[in-house]
């Protein structure tokens, strides 16, 4: 394909910061690559999109964020079936820069500093996917701002894209792919199980290598996997505490608060009370 250039002072003034965007796609297959000299953040919020880079298309589903890069050559597709929208928001590169100076430490090799040849992808769901919507329309509605959009970028680092467990960088390759197919709700259920498969090794050899390159057990893993999802979920919404549990593969509802003030120092209804009270409002 052809390889066209976009800059981000056509679609913004000079004393603007950032270009926010919803687009319904078409489902041709592009014409021609982009790069650009500006970053880019995508969240597919409709239906699925196929994404090229290069001469590659990877499908992604609804809930898919995506950090692009200046010079990432990409191009996206809507796929057929139902209907099609992404968020888009192009930001100035040295706002970028300067967060990565700032906090490059805590962020580390990822978002827009993935040293991957493709960019990187976080695939979200429940209250992880609603709260990138909400901070992307409020975002649509604020003023174009160095602050609005400095506030946004950080959001989504901390407080929607789940914090990943450290994995020792010695660790096979096929531990951590375990450990990121962990994060996916359909195996996570399953717990340690669901990690092992994952794998695919013998259930022993995982138990130790898991250990050894990251530190716990395939339990123990899974569940902080599985109390951070269900921590969002009494946050944010209003479901039975027994959903939640069977929602996260524990039927024992009794070992769910277990694990649960365990990991947080508090039982979940508790946590509830504390996260969804409404700082505006007095007490």
């Amino acid at each position: 394909m052809q390889l066209h250039t976009f800059c981000i002072d056509d679609f913004i003034e000079s004393d603007e910061h950032f270009h926010f965007a919803r687009k319904a796609l078409d489902t041709s297959k592009p014409k021609f690559l982009h790069c650009h000299d500006f970053h880019e953040v995508f969240i597919v919020t409709h239906g699925a999109t196929h994404h090229w880079v290069g001469d590659d298309a990877t499908r992604l589903e609804r809930g898919s964020l995506v950090f692009v890069r200046p010079g990432d050559r990409h191009a996206l597709q809507a796929a057929r079936g139902d209907r099609n929208e992404i968020v888009n928001v192009a930001i100035r590169s040295e706002i970028v820069g300067h967060i990565g100076r700032r906090y490059g430490r805590e962020i580390g090799p990822r978002f827009f500093w993935h040293d991957g040849t493709k960019p990187d992808v976080h695939q979200l769901t429940g209250p992880r996917f609603e709260r990138a919507i909400n901070v992307s329309s409020e975002l649509q509605a604020s003023g174009n701002t160095l602050a609005a959009i400095e506030g946004y970028l950080l959001t989504l680092f901390t407080r929607v894209v789940e914090l990943p467990v450290s994995v020792d960088e010695s660790a096979p390759q096929w531990l951590v792919a375990a450990s990121d197919a962990a994060k996916r709700p359909e195996v996570f259920r399953q717990g340690a199980a669901g990690f092992v498969k994952a794998a695919g090794r013998g259930h022993e050899h995982v138990c130790r290598m898991a250990r050894k390159h990251l530190g716990m057990s395939p339990s123990r893993y899974v569940n902080r996997i599985r109390m951070q999802h269900a921590a969002l979920m009494l946050a944010g919404s209003d479901r039975a505490i027994q959903d939640i549990s069977a929602e996260c593969g524990i039927e024992n509802l009794s070992y769910f608060y277990r694990v649960f003030q365990r990991q947080y120092g508090t039982t979940p209804r508790q946590y509830r009370v504390n996260h969804q009270k409404n700082p505006m409002r007095a007490s």
